[in-house]
């Protein structure tokens, strides 16, 4: 099924996913590129209390997205008041260390109340708790704020191609060798010993889709989706969602071109 994140929408593309490394030499957990090099413009959300950290993001997305409309918001209340005006914001680009709330209740609840805005969050701290919390929370990639300019145009490049973008810390003890080949979905269900059904769910979590996205796109209960989604995780040996799409990702997990 398409994805529903807007920004994803925007592009109007699907992507198998796979593990490499890129001209930067960072990996990441990305998606095979299809159709124009260029997405069209779409309207994005900075949330940031530092005036220099949002004209430097205004500078590399307005490399990658010519055209486009960028707001600003110093804190939570005003880019949820923002959020709630602008209905057609596409991409959110979320720092953690708001003054007035904390960045993962912000992430929470723009994926609650608005699914459709894709959120990326930059922030000073990266450690493997915090990414692996922002990604749990449906962040669509993860950058940190100490990463060189050519880095962030490579992450957001990715993210805008349909991709997460993953810090190199988080797929140290997961990523395949970047000469190893990529295999079919089909290929790698029948090594775990999933079902079709399984591996169109995991092609779900595996862009960033909750359980009640994936019920609607699958058109299956949820007790049934949080069934397959446990199935998942055992056959990957996976302790979570996240754990779950880096380990999949790893083995060269390349999605379907469909649920059936």
């Amino acid at each position: 099924m398409d994805c529903t994140h807007s920004v994803c929408r925007s592009v109007g593309r699907r992507y198998p996913p796979e593990v490499t490394f890129g001209s930067t030499e960072i990996p990441v957990l990305k998606y095979a590129r299809r159709g124009p090099a260029h997405p069209p413009a779409m309207k994005i959300l900075l949330i940031d209390d530092h005036a220099l950290i949002r004209d430097a993001l205004r500078g590399v997305l307005a490399e990658l997205q010519r055209g486009s409309r960028i707001l600003e918001a110093h804190d939570a209340q005003s880019a949820m008041k923002l959020l709630q005006a602008q209905a057609d914001v596409q991409l959110v680009v979320l720092d953690l260390n708001l003054p007035d709330r904390g960045g993962f209740d912000v992430l929470a609840e723009i994926r609650e109340r608005y699914p459709a805005i894709g959120v990326v969050v930059l922030s000073g701290n990266h450690d493997r708790a915090s990414v692996q919390k922002a990604l749990d929370l449906g962040a669509l990639g993860f950058i940190p704020k100490s990463s060189p300019r050519e880095v962030m145009l490579s992450a957001f490049n990715l993210i805008f191609a349909g991709g997460v973008y993953i810090p190199p810390q988080i797929l140290e003890r997961a990523a395949a060798p970047p000469t190893a080949p990529p295999r079919s979905a089909r290929s790698i269900a029948a090594d775990l010993g999933l079902t079709e059904r399984q591996v169109d769910v995991l092609a779900l979590m595996m862009r960033g889709k909750s359980n009640k996205v994936i019920c609607r796109a699958l058109n299956l209960a949820e007790p049934t989706v949080k069934n397959h989604v446990t199935a998942i995780l055992k056959a990957l040996k996976a302790t979570n969602r996240t754990e779950a799409v880096i380990v999949a990702g790893a083995l060269g997990f390349e999605s379907p071109d469909g649920p059936h």
